[in-house]
């Protein structure tokens, strides 16, 4: 997995700078440690690549018992809240766990004008109260999870360069999910009702927010 890390920046150093580095001084030998299979997952849409998209729309669509999503930045487009919305069809359970306060209050008041379709249709969001959450991870079925820099949003789907790590293993995939039931001990579930209840400086943000969102 390291080399394909190493591979990752040097592919985008490439793009940046125009440089291409290699050679025993930038890529030593690595010898393999440990037993868990593991894939990199690398998006530049600068180079046509949308992979981290797809992995999170076919990761949620193969889900047949759970699917728990911890993102800052949850912004789904259509194709994705229709995704997650089946998968909660389906008797998937779907947990979704979501900062109670961000750094942009632009980008936060964005997200949940989305919350209201995905509550009425059986996914279950929550707020975490605690502090600022920089996690991004999802985990299907207690077997397989991606922790990485991708966002839930237009801008890490289609703008940004992103790297994730993907494993299939039950025990770290289990370990995530303790975390993930740790920090709702922090955290507020939301309710369609209450999402519904939002004051009217709220929705008007949202208006504000509306021709932008693509680009948060």
């Amino acid at each position: 997995m390291v080399k394909f890390l190493q591979a990752a920046f040097a592919e985008s150093w490439l793009e940046t700078t125009g440089i291409a580095i290699g050679g025993e001084s930038y890529f030593p030998r690595v010898d393999p440690v440990g037993n868990i299979a593991g894939q990199i997952v690398k998006s530049s849409p600068s180079g046509g690549s949308f992979q981290n998209y797809m992995l999170f729309l076919l990761s949620i669509n193969s889900a047949k018992k759970s699917i728990l999503i911890t993102n800052p930045y949850f912004i789904p487009d259509d194709v994705m809240t229709e995704a997650l919305v089946k998968a909660a069809a389906r008797s998937v359970r779907v947990n979704v766990l979501l900062p109670g306060k961000i750094d942009s209050q632009i980008t936060y008041t964005a997200s949940r004008s989305h919350y209201g379709p995905l509550l009425l249709r059986g996914v279950q969001i929550y707020e975490y109260k605690a502090s600022l959450m920089p996690a991004k991870t999802i985990v299907v079925d207690g077997v397989w999870s991606t922790i990485g820099s991708t966002n839930f949003d237009n801008r890490s789907f289609a703008l940004n360069q992103e790297i994730n790590l993907t494993v299939y293993d039950s025990g770290i995939a289990q370990r995530l999910e303790q975390i993930f039931q740790d920090d709702l001990q922090y955290s507020q579930p939301i309710t369609y009702e209450e999402w519904q209840s939002r004051s009217l400086y709220e929705r008007a943000m949202e208006l504000f927010a509306f021709p932008i969102k693509e680009q948060l």
